[in-house]
């Protein structure tokens, strides 16, 4: 698989943490991760996610897996 086309997931973090008037800085410290790597999160170049991360995040963001990630058609 060509690398532009690893993984079709979006990640819709700056919607949701936009519409809960919520920072980078003040999800990751609730969450307990560093900004760097919910920027890497949020900017579509992560490569995997814990479960654990993505269950805080979810409970945080009080949305759901389908709120955060969603997966595009093959094109």
């Amino acid at each position: 698989m060509p690398p532009e086309e690893e993984h079709r997931v979006e990640v819709h973090l700056d919607r949701l943490l936009a519409a809960r008037g919520m920072t980078l800085t003040q999800l990751a410290e609730e969450v307990g991760v560093t900004v760097v790597n919910l920027s890497i999160l949020k900017n579509g170049r992560a490569k995997a996610i814990r479960f654990s991360t993505l269950t805080a995040i979810c409970h945080a963001l009080d949305c759901t897996v389908g709120d955060l990630l969603t997966c595009r058609d093959p094109q």
